[in-house]
């Protein structure tokens, strides 16, 4: 059975970089990208990710259907990061608008995540629920369905890792 490792935190908390540090030296690796260059601000991060990352992967770049990347993914990959789940809600969000009932790609997401896994997985998301609620509706929003989210997924990842402050912390399974 493939592993499935989820990596959360707060912004800047080192998500990214802990994810890359955990393949290790596994030669056949992908990289799922959910951003989309929305803004200058996102143009420059999606430009550090992928010099962090560097040409050694198989890249994908899918900011809405995610279960598709997934399952298209070579049969010889090892290894594969998802970076990032809340950037991809976001992207659903501003394709579709904001939804009271899951998104039918959250829903194949978890899907996949469930049956057809077809190498170990490491998904970075964004601890969105720590902080002050929101007055503003649409963030209230995207922090309940962050939340669920996050919470789907790691009930059915293998490890659980937080990211505070450059460290991890294990939340759930493993040393």
């Amino acid at each position: 059975m493939k592993k499935i490792t989820l990596i959360t935190g707060g912004s800047r908390s080192g998500k990214s970089r802990y994810a890359l540090k955990l393949i290790g030296a596994k030669t056949k690796k992908a990289f799922i990208a959910t951003a989309e260059p929305f803004d200058e601000e996102m143009r420059d991060r999606i430009v550090n990710h992928q010099k962090e990352r560097g040409e050694l992967f198989f890249t994908i770049e899918e900011p809405l259907d995610l279960a598709r990347a997934i399952r298209s993914l070579p049969p010889n990959i090892e290894i594969a990061v998802i970076d990032c789940l809340t950037v991809w809600l976001g992207n659903l969000i501003h394709q579709y608008g904001i939804k009271d009932e899951n998104y039918p790609e959250v829903t194949s997401f978890l899907e996949v995540l469930i049956k057809d896994t077809p190498c170990d997985l490491i998904i970075v998301t964004n601890e969105v629920g720590m902080g002050i609620i929101s007055p503003n509706k649409l963030s209230r929003k995207f922090s309940g369905l962050a939340g669920n989210l996050n919470q789907s997924v790691a009930r059915l990842a293998d490890q659980v890792i937080l990211m505070v402050s450059g460290f991890p912390v294990i939340v759930k399974g493993g040393k």
